[in-house]
C-alpha cells in the first residue's frame, strides 16, 4: 500500500511539473509574443483584417458642340444565382413565379427557367448565370421578382455591377470618339478622344479602409473616405450632331452604291478649324457588304492624292510669279513623254487642245499642270519642293491622336530622286498626304490664306466651369499672296460651275472646290492590284465660305467606268453643303426702322384721337382694324368679343348708345 501511494505521489509531481513546464512555455511564448513579435504579428493581422479598397471615380462625359451626348458612363449589371442559398420550402414556393417573371422580362420560356434553377439546386450551384448587360432600370425591376426579393442570403440573388462606356448616338464618328482599354498583355491602350484626353476624363480614385466581418464580408472602419474620389471632367467635343449626321449618310450611301472598299469625310469650320463632322466608314473583309467605323483614314492614310495636288501647283507657279493663269499650253492630244517610255496622260484626250493654265485646272489637265511645273522648276526643282515644304506638307499636323499619317515629299537630295519625280508631283503621284493635310490646305485659301490646325475638342469643363479652352491655332499666318488667293479662288468656283466639278453645280448654292482620281497600287504585281481613289475637296458657299470638306472614297467600282472624283465623292459634298444651306435658317436684315408709312401714320392717328377723348358713347367702330378696335374698347373698360380677322364689319351695340362699363360688345371682323 505504502509502494503504491509513493507512486501516485510520483505522478502528481510529475504531472504538476509539465503543467509547470506548460505554463512556463505559455509565459514565455505569451512574453516573446508581447514584446519580440508583437509588432509584427499585430501587423499580419492587421492585413489579414483590414484592407484599403479603390473607390472608382465616375468618369467625365464626351459631349458634341451642340450639347449632345457622345460618350457616358453607366453602369452594368450581371445577374447570378445561388442555388444553395434559399430553403427548400422558399425555393419551391417561389420557383414558379419568378420563372414566370424572367420568362417576361428575358423572352425565353417559363419552363427554360424553371429547368435551369432547378438544375442549379440539384448541383449545388452558387453561380448560375441568370441574366448579363442589364440596366441601371432592369436591375431594379429583376430585384423585385419573387425570391430575389429576399435579398443575398435568403434569396440568392447575387448581383455583379461594373462601368461600361456608351455612345449614345450610336456607332457614328464611334472612331474618333474612340475608347480606352487594357491589352491582352495587360497594357493600357486606346484612340481618338477617349484615350487622348483621359487625364481630364478619367479623375482620380478614391481609397477607403475595410475591416474583414464575417462571412467574407468588409465593412468601412470609418464614415469617411481615406481618399475621396475625384470626378472626371467633361470633354466637349468641336462634332456638330446634325451635320456628323449627314456626313455620315452620305458617304455610306455613296460606299454601298459602289461596293467601295473604305472612305471618310471630313467637314472642318474655316475660321477655325474646328471639325464640325468625321466619318471613316470600311469593311471588315471584301465580300461584306456591312460597312464600320475601324480605322480612322482621315488621319492615319497617307496615299497618293492625285489631281487635289494640283493647287500645289497653282499656289507655286503664281506666288513665285513663274506664269500667271492666262499663260497657253498645248494638250498635245492629251499624252505627254518623260524620258520617251513615261506617259503622262489625260483622263480624257479630247476637247481643246490650246488651253489656259486656269483651264487646265479647271479640266484637270494632268499635261497641262505637269508642262507647266516641269518647264518651270526643272532647272531648280528644290525651289517648287521648298514651296511645298512651305506649306507644311512635308511633316504631320501634330494632331493629339496616336497614329497620325507620316506625309512624304520627296526631296532632290533623295537617292530616291529621278527624272520624273518633278514631272510626276505635278500630278499628286510618288507623294503622300493624309486627307486631313490635303483638307488643312484647301481650306487656308478658303480662309484668306491663313492656315489653321483642325481642332477636334474645345473645351474641358467641371459642370458649367471651364478648366480648359482651347482656341485656334494658326500654322501658317498666310501661304500666300492675296492677289494668288484671289486666282485660287476663283479657279476652284470655276471647277465645279464648268470643269471636271460641273456635274454638282447648282444655282441655288455655291461650292468651289477640285475633283481627283489617282491610281493606286499601279506599280505592284504588274498592275493586276491597281485600282482607284476617288476625291473631291473643297468648300462652301463659294463667296464667304463657312465650311471645307473632303471626301476621300477608295477601290470603287470601276464596271460602269464612272469611278471618277465627281462621280463617287462629289455627290457626299454636294450632299452635306445642299443640306446645311437648305436647312439652315436664314436671316435678313431689316432696313429703314425708322421710314415712316403713311397709311399706317393715318391709322394710328385716327385711332389715338378716340382713345384720348373722353368717350360717353359707344363709339364707331365700322372700318376699324381688328387690333385697333380691341384696343380702344379694352381701355373703355368693356368686355370684347371679336369673329373673325380683318376690319371691322358690324358691332353688336349700335354707335351713340350709353357707354357701360364691363359691359360685352361682339365685333364681326372681315
Amino acid at each position: 500500500m505504502a509502494v503504491e501511494d509513493k507512486h501516485i505521489t510520483y505522478r502528481i509531481y510529475l504531472v504538476a511539473f509539465t503543467i509547470f513546464l506548460v505554463a512556463a512555455c505559455i509565459v514565455f511564448k505569451l512574453t516573446k509574443i508581447q514584446w519580440v513579435e508583437g509588432d509584427a504579428l499585430r501587423e499580419l493581422a492587421k492585413k489579414e483584417t483590414v484592407k484599403s479598397f479603390v473607390i472608382p471615380a465616375n468618369k467625365g462625359n464626351i459631349y458634341s458642340a451642340d450639347g449632345s451626348l457622345l460618350a457616358t458612363s453607366i453602369p452594368n449589371y450581371k445577374i447570378r444565382f445561388d442555388a444553395v442559398a434559399p430553403k427548400s420550402e422558399v425555393f419551391e414556393k417561389h420557383i414558379k413565379s419568378l420563372s414566370d417573371s424572367l420568362s417576361k422580362m428575358l423572352g425565353k420560356p417559363s419552363s427554360y427557367y424553371q429547368l435551369e434553377l432547378r438544375k442549379a439546386r440539384a448541383n449545388k450551384s452558387r453561380f448560375l448565370l441568370v441574366a448579363r448587360d442589364l440596366s441601371y432600370t432592369e436591375y431594379i425591376r429583376i430585384k423585385n421578382f419573387p425570391l430575389f426579393n429576399l435579398g443575398a442570403y435568403k434569396g440568392g440573388m447575387i448581383v455583379e455591377q461594373e462601368t461600361i462606356r456608351k455612345h449614345p448616338i450610336g456607332e457614328i464618328a464611334e472612331r474618333t470618339i474612340g475608347y480606352e482599354r487594357i491589352t491582352p498583355e495587360g497594357k493600357p491602350d486606346g484612340k481618338g478622344i477617349e484615350w487622348t484626353f483621359r487625364k481630364y476624363l478619367n479623375g482620380k480614385d478614391g481609397k477607403v479602409l475595410k475591416q474583414k466581418i464575417a462571412k467574407g464580408q468588409w465593412k468601412p472602419i470609418r464614415d469617411v473616405n481615406e481618399v475621396d474620389p475625384q470626378d472626371g471632367y467633361d470633354v466637349i467635343s468641336t462634332i456638330d450632331v446634325y451635320i456628323q449626321d449627314i456626313a455620315h449618310h452620305a458617304l455610306l450611301k455613296q460606299l454601298k452604291e459602289y461596293k467601295a472598299e473604305h472612305g471618310c469625310v471630313v467637314v472642318m469650320e474655316t475660321k477655325t478649324g474646328k471639325i464640325k463632322a468625321i466619318s471613316n466608314l470600311g469593311k471588315l473583309k471584301e465580300s461584306d457588304s456591312t460597312y464600320f467605323e475601324t480605322t480612322n483614314y482621315a488621319i492615319a492614310e497617307s496615299h497618293e492624292p492625285g489631281s487635289t495636288f494640283k493647287l500645289v501647283d497653282m499656289i507655286a507657279l503664281l506666288d513665285d510669279n513663274k506664269i500667271d493663269t492666262s499663260k497657253v499650253y498645248n494638250r498635245q492630244g492629251g499624252l505627254i513623254l518623260f524620258s520617251n517610255k513615261y506617259k503622262v496622260e489625260d483622263s480624257h484626250r479630247d476637247g481643246p487642245q490650246i488651253i489656259s493654265l486656269a483651264r487646265g485646272f479647271e479640266i484637270s489637265s494632268n499635261t497641262i499642270m505637269v508642262q507647266a511645273v516641269y518647264e518651270n522648276y526643272k532647272n531648280n526643282p528644290q525651289e517648287f519642293v521648298d514651296r511645298i515644304d512651305r506649306m507644311g506638307l512635308n511633316k504631320p499636323l501634330g494632331l493629339p491622336f496616336q497614329g497620325e499619317g507620316k506625309p512624304y515629299i520627296p526631296q532632290p537630295k533623295d537617292k530616291e530622286w529621278s527624272a520624273i519625280s518633278l514631272p510626276w508631283m505635278a500630278f499628286g503621284y510618288g507623294v503622300s498626304v493624309t486627307p486631313l493635310q490635303t483638307l488643312t490646305l484647301y481650306n487656308s485659301v478658303a480662309n484668306n490664306g491663313v492656315m489653321v490646325k483642325p481642332q477636334f475638342v474645345s473645351e474641358i469643363k467641371e459642370w458649367n466651369k471651364t478648366i480648359k479652352k482651347y482656341n485656334t491655332e494658326i500654322i501658317n499666318p498666310k501661304i500666300c499672296s492675296q492677289e494668288t488667293l484671289l486666282k485660287l479662288r476663283a479657279v476652284l468656283e470655276n471647277v465645279v460651275k464648268r470643269g471636271t466639278g460641273a456635274k454638282l453645280y447648282s444655282k441655288d448654292f455655291s461650292m468651289a472646290g477640285k475633283t481627283g482620281t489617282a491610281q493606286a497600287n499601279y506599280g505592284k504585281n504588274g498592275g493586276n492590284d491597281k485600282h482607284y481613289i476617288s476625291s473631291f475637296v473643297g468648300y462652301f458657299p463659294a463667296d464667304k465660305p463657312k465650311y471645307t470638306c473632303i471626301v476621300v472614297v477608295h477601290k470603287p467600282n470601276t464596271s460602269g467606268n464612272n469611278y471618277y472624283g465627281v462621280d463617287v465623292a462629289g455627290p457626299v459634298f454636294k450632299r452635306i453643303a445642299q443640306k446645311i444651306f437648305t436647312d439652315t435658317p436664314s436671316s435678313n436684315e431689316i432696313k429703314n426702322l425708322n421710314k415712316k408709312d403713311a397709311k399706317q401714320e393715318i391709322a394710328f392717328n385716327e385711332y389715338y384721337a378716340k382713345s384720348q377723348s373722353e368717350i360717353k358713347v359707344i363709339p364707331n367702330l365700322k372700318g376699324m382694324s381688328g387690333m385697333d378696335a380691341v384696343a380702344l374698347l379694352e381701355n373703355l373698360k368693356m368686355k370684347v368679343k371679336v369673329i373673325g380677322v380683318g376690319k371691322v364689319k358690324k358691332q353688336s351695340i349700335q354707335p351713340g348708345e350709353a357707354l357701360n362699363k364691363n359691359q360685352t360688345i361682339v365685333l364681326e371682323l372681315s
